[in-house]
């Protein structure tokens, strides 16, 4: 069994734990004073040597997106903080943001040191007032225990609620005003980003890490996790479980293991099928229970680590009602901006609503798979291609479910519609 190793998720239990006084209690700011007498190029380094990787959903390295800034430029540098979580299953960042808000401040403050900027701006989706209020506080009181406002300004932005705002460059046109729609690139927002001035966007729970990085060292945080996959991530486990909630461990830990953490599967069903990384990841099924949940394992098996959204479902569900869900979602939060995205989400709903239904045919499915081979790769940005990836990974393991619906006229999980028993499929 692998061990959880609390590093962000360490005092969550403390009633005070968002409060300046317990982050302070327990060493907090202690990191960036630290890391503003480094030269900021050996904050850098000791980033890069950390081996972290964003944890938004592509898990770039951290410490080489910093480096990418273009340094002697004599222009102004951004920090951009993407708290836009809106990836359907995704919840992470914000129980971090309403137990520890300090120390994405705490982080913010490194990170501007180490890409030279003044200026930083916190990306966050406007549904959350609760969160809102509480990171607010933190910025506030972190003003007036003079952490910030000593060459560093931090700015939260709340967004009128978009998911093509996770996207950074959607966000980037957000946070100067503009419909939110992804830019062409290049350029690259490390050369030409908010303002046209060079930036670097990173996920909350990334620059969340590094004052433990700076605080523990290198080496520290490279003894967690796995070859290439270092440290210790949020898993956010949902759905059909006794105990949903974070699970704080090191990267390669199992499904099974998070399982057996939580409860297991609800009492009395089976696990059916599961995404890795939220409703854009392909989803898995009960083979691929001892996947090592990292980059590389994960990718491995033909999918996406994602945002470590587990979202678990079990044989009482209909995977084509699940999946039919979530494309309407992708459908509707298409920003409009590329055909393949607008037009293709659109269609792939009408003939998953018939499928559902039970007024599809067998051809229809081979039309959905050509749709998305059309969508995959052609879109602007990355939500048309999230958009596909539960629909190809549901026919792939559950076609005989997408055909009980063809052949008995409606949902099989439905008893209105059919007698057909539940297990349909799985």
């Amino acid at each position: 069994m692998t061990k959880l190793a609390p590093v962000l998720s360490a005092h969550w239990d403390e009633k005070d734990s968002f409060t300046i006084e317990a982050y302070t209690r327990h060493g907090g700011y202690k990191a960036s004073q630290k890391a503003l007498a480094m030269d900021p190029d050996a904050v850098i380094q000791l980033v890069k040597d950390s081996g972290l990787r964003g944890r938004g959903g592509a898990g770039f390295p951290t410490g080489m997106k910093w480096g990418f800034i273009p340094q002697g430029d004599n222009k102004d540098h951004y920090l951009v903080v993407n708290a836009d979580e809106s990836e359907p299953g995704t919840c992470k960042d914000m129980p971090l943001l309403m137990a520890n808000p300090h120390v994405l401040v705490e982080g913010c403050i490194i990170a501007c040191h180490a890409i030279r900027a003044k200026h930083a701006f916190i990306y966050i989706r406007g549904e959350v007032t609760h969160v809102v209020r509480r990171l607010n506080q933190a910025i506030e009181d972190a003003y007036k225990a003079g952490h910030l406002g000593n060459g560093v300004d931090l700015v939260l932005h709340v967004g009128a609620g978009a998911y093509i705002c996770g996207e950074e460059t959607a966000l980037l046109d957000s946070l100067e005003g503009f419909r939110g729609q992804p830019r062409l690139r290049p350029p690259f927002p490390a050369i030409a980003g908010l303002y046209a001035r060079p930036t670097v966007v990173n996920n909350v729970e990334s620059i969340s890490a590094v004052p433990a990085i700076i605080n523990n060292g290198p080496e520290w945080y490279q003894s967690m996790g796995t070859e290439k996959s270092k440290g210790t991530t949020l898993y956010s486990l949902s759905g059909h479980v006794n105990n949903p909630g974070q699970f704080e461990a090191p990267l390669g830990i199992t499904l099974r293991e998070i399982l057996e953490l939580s409860g297991g599967i609800r009492t009395g069903h089976t696990l059916k099928f599961w995404t890795p990384g939220g409703s854009s990841t392909p989803i898995f099924t009960q083979d691929h229970l001892d996947t090592p949940l990292d980059y590389e394992g994960v990718s491995a098996a033909g999918s996406m680590l994602g945002t470590k959204a587990l979202q678990i479902f079990d044989e009482t569900t209909c995977v084509v009602r699940a999946v039919l869900r979530w494309t309407e979602f992708y459908k509707h939060e298409s920003c409009g901006k590329c055909t393949p995205c607008r037009e293709g989400t659109w269609w792939l709903v009408q003939i998953l609503r018939d499928l559902e239904a039970g007024k599809g045919t067998e051809a229809d499915l081979a039309k959905l798979l050509d749709l998305c081979d059309n969508i995959l790769g052609r879109s602007f940005c990355a939500l048309g291609d999230g958009a596909t990836s539960p629909i190809t990974s549901s026919i792939k393991y559950f076609r005989d479910e997408y055909i009980s619906h063809i052949t008995h006229g409606g949902c099989p999980f439905d008893p209105v519609a059919s007698t057909l028993f539940v297990g349909a499929g799985a």
